[in-house]
């Protein structure tokens, strides 16, 4: 079975914003609203200073804790690839999601349902990269299947020093950063 999973290569990333644009553009996002954006973490003392820049969004975790809270089961696990969704007509606007996700990834939509990034499954179920991945200019962004040891993601985890965004809250995202 399929486990989808998105690498950012932070050292190749200059925060540009091509990925939320195509986000927005391919998703029809509401002006004002996100499903991605970009993370600017500054560590160190100057002069020696450190910068990550690196594009969020919902971190389509294992172990959802969206999912679990859900009461109508609108935020529930595709079959395919593990990527966590909402059925919007599902979606009742409780935000029990919104208030258990430690990423911040969801928002609710002008309509009253919560929406969130879906790593473009729509595009992704016909062969595709998610809108993001394919319209970055640095190529720091990748996608593919963990499960498949020859994909670009499983060779890159393999190679590179790496980590997750808030590792601690047992969610085991599947957005990966290259250090």
């Amino acid at each position: 079975m399929a486990r989808l999973a998105m690498v950012i290569d932070t050292v190749r990333c200059v925060g540009c914003m091509d990925c939320i644009v195509a986000c927005k553009t391919e998703n029809q996002t509401p002006e004002g609203f996100n499903r991605d954006w970009i993370a600017y973490d500054t560590q160190g003392k100057f002069p020696t200073l450190h910068q990550e820049i690196r594009s969020e969004r919902c971190n389509q975790c294992s172990e959802p804790p969206c999912v679990d809270c859900c009461p109508t089961g609108a935020s529930h696990v595709h079959e395919y690839g593990g990527v966590v969704l909402v059925e919007k007509t599902m979606c009742i606007g409780c935000k029990a999601c919104i208030a258990s996700c430690p990423y911040d990834a969801r928002y609710v939509h002008p309509e009253g349902y919560v929406d969130k990034c879906t790593f473009c499954i729509h595009r992704v179920e016909k062969g595709m990269d998610p809108a993001c991945v394919s319209v970055c200019p640095t190529h720091c962004m990748h996608f593919g299947d963990l499960e498949d040891p020859l994909s670009n993601v499983s060779k890159l985890l393999a190679s590179r020093k790496h980590h997750t965004l808030i590792p601690q809250a047992g969610t085991e995202p599947h957005v990966y950063y290259l250090t």
